[in-house]
């Protein structure tokens, strides 16, 4: 299934039914007066947070959402039937935003969680309603009142405990690969990863999400590289793991270009939790490991050492992350899962 996380659809509720203009006539009913019946109201744009999706997919192929139209009010006094509502299913973290795409409209974090982004008309009186002791035949009805037609946007946040921060080939990949059931793509070159990735991982017991995005250049927040989009789907993280290279030669520049991406992003992304960790140590010796950690620690404060390849390190980081968790946001590990790191 391809990822997609950003979507433009344009949705319309139904526009309510008129009323009816109609007069009883029955053998031997000499005064039958007005029975108009009033119009049905008009379906409503619903949208919902359903559980299984972690894809905007179903929303390239399709753009248009229009509820039903309400029925016309009927004589004998009968009303029409109301228009049926349409309800769109998105993943659990999506925003809905307006077509200027800033204004949130509302904000899906929970299973189940509802919203009208566009009430349905409601329908017109039939002339039965205008019937008074001075108006004893109105030949009056009220139109139906017309829906709504919107453009929204449609982004979504994936819903994770810890996200994945780094330049490209900075390791990030393979630590959810190692610890974890994921399978992203691993190679040697930069932007293997052009979509996030989620993994489960556990440590002492406990379950935790994380998510893996693509890579951060300088520059990322001008539209560099793939930009820096990716990190709304960090923002919801109680704590960011940033990885940095330690075969790079300069780890401290390294470390530098990543932050001043989280300060011009924007909100407050660089204010979160950070857990820094100077991977792939296993291609250092104990010298190198000594000089980089304290030339990092300068301008990073702590810094964990870790192998995403050889498993050195990876239970400090994992545990490390888990301090940064509130017990509500993770689960207790069942003897059927077997895609979680085993330290």
């Amino acid at each position: 299934m391809k990822f997609l996380d950003l979507a433009k659809v344009q949705i319309r509720s139904g526009s309510g039914g008129g009323g009816s203009i109609s007069f009883r006539r029955e053998k031997f009913m000499e005064y039958g007066g007005p029975d108009g019946g009033d119009g049905g109201r008009g379906g409503d744009v619903v949208i919902e947070a359903v559980d299984g999706l972690n894809t905007l997919i179903d929303f390239r192929y399709q753009q248009h959402f229009f509820a039903g139209n309400g029925q016309h009010g009927m004589g004998s006094q009968r009303t029409g039937a109301g228009g049926d509502d349409i309800v769109l299913r998105v993943p659990v973290g999506t925003e809905i935003l307006d077509e200027d795409e800033e204004t949130v409209i509302a904000d899906l974090t929970d299973v189940g969680q509802r919203v009208v982004l566009a009430e349905g008309g409601n329908g017109g009186w039939g002339n039965l309603r205008f019937k008074s002791s001075t108006n004893q035949a109105p030949r009056r009805a009220n139109p139906g009142q017309p829906g709504v037609e919107r453009t929204i946007w449609l982004r979504l946040k994936l819903i994770a405990d810890a996200g994945l921060l780094g330049l490209p080939n900075a390791g990030k990949s393979t630590f959810l690969a190692a610890t974890s059931n994921a399978r992203p793509k691993i190679a040697d070159y930069p932007f293997t990863t052009i979509h996030p990735n989620l993994g489960v991982v556990g440590v002492d017991g406990a379950e935790f999400l994380i998510a893996d995005i693509p890579g951060l250049i300088e520059g990322a927040h001008e539209g560099r590289g793939i930009g820096d989009r990716f990190l709304g789907h960090v923002e919801r993280c109680a704590v960011l793991l940033h990885l940095v290279d330690g075969t790079s030669g300069d780890p401290v520049r390294d470390w530098q270009t990543v932050i001043n991406e989280l300060k011009a992003y924007g909100g407050a992304l660089a204010e979160k939790p950070r857990v820094t960790a100077l991977n792939k140590i296993d291609a250092l010796d104990e010298e190198e490991r000594t000089f980089l950690k304290e030339t990092l620690e300068e301008a990073a404060g702590p810094v964990m050492l870790m192998s995403g390849v050889s498993g050195e390190g990876v239970t400090e980081v994992l545990r490390a992350l888990r301090a940064q968790i509130s017990d509500e946001r993770v689960r207790q590990k069942t003897t059927k899962d077997s895609d979680t790191w085993q330290p």
